[in-house]
């Protein structure tokens, strides 16, 4: 059996091999409803036969959208229709696992597929919230800058979110704090300039993401894994740093987080990134070596064999896909054979097995 195909245990959660659906956002909704496409995006991934299936960035706050079509999990009318989605992953073999976020500056966007840009007035636009009023693009309208009172709440939108997703059937909640969005402000030094206990030092900077998850520890059973996706690198001069994670990796772990899902950049518009097959692994294995700390490698990972090399050379203990799930929806089933190992398929697809 390879490493790809073994178990990983979490908490009480074993994942039946080391195969992760990446959270990609669809911009489908209405009001941050799911719908039937959600339901067959996400539910055709575990027919597919990977272990975890990992919601979209889902809006904590309606704010918090990136876009008018992102999910939310703001209001409690959105538990039921996840319901569906979280009881058919299940149902095929897979954990249904959610991402709470928050956009901050970069909300309030068109839909990729109409241009992506802000949306500065009229139906779709509303006004960002940031730890600094810095906009991501000099062109934008700068976010306003949160007040305390402000982060208070939307600590408690996070706990409120958790307790949601908990109802709605989710055995695995990660915190969003990469890719530019709102932790992710507080966190790196090119966008968080405040002056208060939220600002200046590495401490203060973490403080958000800290009461975010001591807040959702709150609500979520200690028996159920927590994940935090960060970008590792804002690939940028003066800002957040791998050896950034590695010491926010040390906080984690005694913060009792299951795993560091490591992505990078988005943080800024000008980051500098070298990108190719793999080109974020080295940030997994980094923070996975030097912490102990279990970690998720994300990044251009396409084939059964690279995703095994990662896993045999002891870089990361989940591989992390989104791309190649798109273009595959059963990439597991193809890497099982490729790797040589016996795994079940669906009893309707059995026939088209050999």
């Amino acid at each position: 059996m390879s490493m790809l195909f073994s178990p990983l245990t979490l908490k009480s959660i074993t994942l039946k091999n080391r195969l992760v659906v990446s959270p990609m956002c669809q911009y489908s909704c209405e009001d941050g409803f799911a719908n039937d496409w959600h339901l067959v995006h996400l539910g055709s991934r575990a027919v597919g036969g990977a272990a975890l299936i990992m919601q979209e960035a889902t809006a904590v706050t309606a704010d918090g959208r990136i876009s008018y079509g992102d999910l939310g999990i703001w209001k409690d009318l959105h538990i039921e229709p996840l319901q569906r989605i979280t009881h058919f992953i299940e149902a095929n073999g897979a954990v249904p696992g959610i991402q709470l976020a928050h956009a901050g500056r970069k909300a309030s966007a068109d839909l990729p597929w109409n241009g992506g840009g802000q949306i500065k007035e009229g139906k779709g636009h509303w006004q960002t919230v940031a730890p600094s009023a810095i906009p991501f693009h000099e062109t934008d309208i700068p976010p306003r800058e949160m007040s305390i009172a402000e982060i208070n709440e939307m600590v408690q939108a996070f706990k409120d979110a958790a307790a949601r997703a908990l109802q709605a059937g989710y055995k695995v909640v990660e915190i969003h704090a990469a890719h530019g969005y709102l932790i992710n402000e507080f966190l790196s030094p090119l966008t968080n300039q405040r002056q208060d206990a939220y600002g200046g030092s590495f401490e203060n900077r973490c403080r958000f993401l800290l009461e975010i998850i001591d807040a959702i520890h709150t609500v979520w059973p200690s028996t159920l894994p927590v994940f935090v996706r960060i970008s590792a690198s804002d690939w940028a001069a003066g800002g957040w740093m791998i050896e950034d994670s590695v010491k926010l990796a040390g906080v984690l772990q005694r913060k009792n987080i299951d795993l560091i899902d490591c992505s990078s950049g988005g943080t800024v518009s000008y980051a500098k990134i070298v990108a190719g097959p793999g080109y974020q692994v080295p940030f997994a294995a980094t923070i996975k070596k030097q912490t102990g700390m279990p970690t998720g490698a994300v990044g251009i990972i396409t084939n059964a064999q690279q995703a095994e090399e990662i896993l045999q050379q002891q870089q990361a203990d989940l591989i992390i896909i989104a791309r190649e799930f798109l273009r595959d929806p059963y990439f597991p089933l193809h890497a099982a054979k490729q790797l040589g190992d016996e795994i079940e398929w669906p009893k309707q697809y059995a026939r088209a097995k050999r």
